[in-house]
């Protein structure tokens, strides 16, 4: 199950990073504007409107397989069992509180008789 996400994972990333490339490459619709005026940016290896045509079409593909594989691994991290129960049940065990008097008096901190052993002098 594990391979399976993980490679859905890496279709998803390598569609949006083609996504990114191929939106970046394709120019604005005010760009045939200057192709008008005589600068010749039209003429390319597709032909003038045929660059246009084919990479919309591939981003829109690239764009469905984005959207699929985000569905996918959308349900299928929801398929791993949940925990039952709180967050809060894996909590840290408290220690027990002290209810005595003398506790319940601000700045009384208990006694304990952890006083560092005398140094032998010699």
């Amino acid at each position: 199950m594990n391979a399976m996400i993980t490679v859905i994972l890496a279709v998803q990333m390598l569609s949006a990073l083609a996504m990114i490339g191929l939106i970046l490459v394709q120019h604005g619709k005010g760009a045939d504007m200057g192709a008008a005026f005589g600068s010749g940016s039209s003429g390319s290896l597709f032909g003038a409107s045929g660059s246009a045509n084919f990479l919309s079409r591939i981003t829109a593909v690239l764009a469905v397989v984005f959207f699929v594989t985000t569905l996918m691994l959308a349900y299928f991290g929801n398929l791993r069992p949940a925990a039952s129960g709180s967050v809060l049940e894996g909590a840290a065990v408290v220690a027990p509180v002290d209810n005595s008097p003398a506790s319940q008096i601000p700045g009384n901190a208990p006694v304990t008789n952890s006083a560092p052993a005398p140094a032998s002098s010699k």
